[in-house]
């Protein structure tokens, strides 16, 4: 959407992490646009890697497109002057430059990143600089120096150069980056309308940003300044930034009242949420957590779920609503031998054929129409009808309708373990994937 006007742009080429490739499929269809490819990692391996990849499958063709590099999670106010910058940098990446966008600074800014250009920069007359060097994220006292000197930019991780260019280079400074990337490539296995790429390939390339990679040992970088009301909602006080106050200066989502609070993010996703007399507060209510912290410390977040992960908390593995290419599921609730989950199906999907050794499972329809086959014999069940799937039965369940389908499942059984599933048919190809690892699928 950010890029809408661009000239000449061509269908864009994605690349997630492989536990996202529904959600992300899902986003492409809800704003009507078709990818050229999304390519799946199977392990992240940071910015360096994902740009190899994309430049190898952009040039598998024998073609040498320009590449505009962006994250998913930037917010652009003012796409006129974004389009306008970019439009400046295609000069810069023709002649084999490789090109950054600096946001200018508004602010002595100590959680960014910076660039410093071999001259100051004029975001009016929009002339690409080289780049003399980059700086990690300074104290308070050179964020003030920066600002003042007019050479420094943010650093915003967006690029744009040719794909042999940033090809040659990663050649030439990396070449591990490249020889993991292709063999990964190389290997890759369709799957639905995603390619994933080879695992044991990729896990072996290093895992480096584009920055310590190429940026900061190049000679051809080249930096244009950028002011088009620019963020990264990094942190859930960015995001408090980019939206909309109220008079007290809150943002308010969901069911929350606020009484004499001031400055603060308040978001619930189920239940109420009452600030009451509190000032710069991130408090967000969701399925998984709850989070309650100072605005200035949001960016600790990341600690936490790295301390989650460690410890092994299933809020560190998986959020409790999936997405499948069937539609989504929640996990409403679980005990020893027993779980709950709400499961919604898109219109004209399926989920595979399949038995379980070890649970049973009913299933009540709350919205819609569903068409049950259970050992051979199909049923329709509508809203407020029900059906029971005991243990060995060989059942599957199909959205006939043009409207979701939303049902609750009761799973019990003696263990409830997703390699519990024996898919028999499967229109998605899931036939022959082992899917321990994925703590919930259907």
């Amino acid at each position: 959407m950010r890029l809408r006007g661009l000239k000449e742009l061509e269908p864009p080429l994605l690349i997630c992490h492989e536990d996202h490739r529904f959600i992300v499929a899902e986003q492409m269809r809800q704003i009507d646009v078709e990818p050229s490819a999304i390519l799946l990692e199977p392990i992240g391996r940071n910015t360096a890697p994902a740009i190899a990849v994309a430049a190898l499958q952009a040039t598998e063709t024998g073609k040498d497109p320009l590449l505009l590099v962006l994250a998913a999670d930037h917010v652009i106010r003012d796409q006129k002057e974004f389009l306008r910058v970019i439009e400046a940098g295609r000069e810069y990446a023709e002649e084999g430059r490789l090109v950054t966008f600096g946001i200018v600074p508004h602010a002595a800014e100590t959680g960014y990143g910076y660039i410093e250009s071999s001259g100051a920069l004029d975001n009016k007359k929009l002339e690409g600089l080289p780049i003399a060097r980059f700086i990690e994220k300074p104290d308070k006292h050179s964020a003030e120096q920066f600002l003042i000197s007019g050479r420094f930019t943010w650093n915003s991780g967006m690029f744009l150069f040719k794909a042999s260019a940033i090809l040659s280079e990663l050649e030439r400074l990396a070449p591990e980056i490249v020889s993991c990337c292709r063999s990964a490539l190389e290997q890759e296995m369709p799957d639905l309308e995603f390619l994933r790429l080879e695992r044991e390939a990729f896990a072996k390339c290093p895992n480096s940003a584009i920055d310590v990679a190429v940026m900061e040992k190049t000679s051809l970088g080249t930096v244009l300044p950028l002011k088009a009301g620019w963020s990264d909602i990094g942190s859930w006080s960015s995001l408090w930034e980019t939206t909309d106050q109220d008079n007290d200066g809150n943002v308010l989502n969901g069911r929350v009242i606020a009484l004499e609070s001031k400055d603060c993010y308040l978001r619930s996703e189920h239940r109420l949420v009452v600030g009451i007399g509190v000032e710069n507060l991130v408090v967000v209510e969701t399925d998984d957590a709850v989070l309650i912290a100072d605005r200035s410390k949001t960016q600790k977040v990341k600690s936490i779920v790295q301390q989650l992960e460690s410890d092994g908390s299933p809020e560190g593995k998986a959020h409790r609503k999936i997405y499948r290419p069937w539609g989504n599921y929640t996990s409403v609730d679980k005990g020893n031998r027993w779980q709950v989950k709400r499961i919604e199906v898109k219109p004209g999907a399926s989920l595979s054929l399949q038995m379980h050794h070890h649970r049973a499972e009913h299933w009540v329809v709350v919205k819609g129409t569903a068409l049950v086959e259970r050992d051979g014999d199909e049923q329709l069940i509508g809203e407020n009808q029900s059906t029971f799937i005991p243990l060995g039965c060989k059942h599957r369940l199909t959205n006939p309708g043009r409207m979701p389908v939303e049902l609750i499942e009761v799973q019990s059984g003696t263990y409830l373990g997703e390699d519990d599933i024996v898919r028999l048919e499967d229109r998605y190809g899931r036939m022959n994937k082992i899917l321990k690892k994925e703590p919930t699928q259907q």
